[in-house]
């Protein structure tokens, strides 16, 4: 119960100052994505939460405006549910740049600050990518998704599935604020080293 709630407070302290902070750089950022390419400045996609809940998860978009057509055309690298391509074609001139520096995500401040992710925990999938093994959905519903999670920090250029599961289950069964800011201070690390993710 104590940790919950801790947790909550860090997860709208954090967001609330990341996005002040950040927040002349997305504008420009918004700008940038707009004269690359046409479409709209954000992607947004309805994820899974806490207990099942689905809710919208926002992204900079860094893809063409017809990325969901192309995906019939390619094939994923990544052996499980969820689609990944590393040299995917359907992404932009700036989304390249947005991705090697993960700053895509910064929108998914917005899903911290309402509570509907954490700055720490599982990838935040869709209903449909969480197959294949019941227990590892189970244990990962349990709490929020996060911005940032073990997998980024351990197996975020190995693009096995298998590594997901057990960095997800690791995570939950192991969840504290000491581990919490462990992550975050070695997200920081891998993103400025551009550590490679598919």
């Amino acid at each position: 119960m104590m940790h919950g709630l801790i947790k909550r407070l860090i997860d709208i302290a954090g967001s609330l100052l990341l996005l002040v902070i950040f927040s002349p750089f997305m504008l420009i950022i918004a700008v940038l994505i707009m004269i690359d390419t046409e479409g709209g400045v954000f992607y947004s996609h309805r994820r899974c939460g806490k207990n099942g809940m689905d809710f919208i998860m926002y992204k900079f978009r860094t893809m063409v405006k017809n990325a969901d057509s192309i995906k019939s055309e390619l094939v994923s690298e990544v052996d499980g549910p969820v689609f990944k391509v590393k040299n995917d074609p359907r992404i932009t001139r700036a989304g390249r740049f947005l991705r090697k520096w993960s700053i895509d995500e910064f929108p998914q401040l917005f899903n911290v600050l309402i509570g509907d992710m954490s700055l720490v925990g599982p990838r935040p999938l869709e209903s449909k990518e969480m197959v294949g093994d019941e227990n590892w959905k189970t244990v990962r519903l349990r709490i929020k998704p996060g911005l940032t999670g073990l997998w980024q920090i351990k197996g975020r250029d190995t693009c096995r599935f298998t590594d997901w599961v057990k960095y997800d289950i690791e995570y939950v069964e192991n969840q504290s604020l000491l581990l919490d800011l462990k992550i975050l201070l070695l997200t920081v690390g891998a993103v400025l080293r551009r550590k490679g993710s598919c």
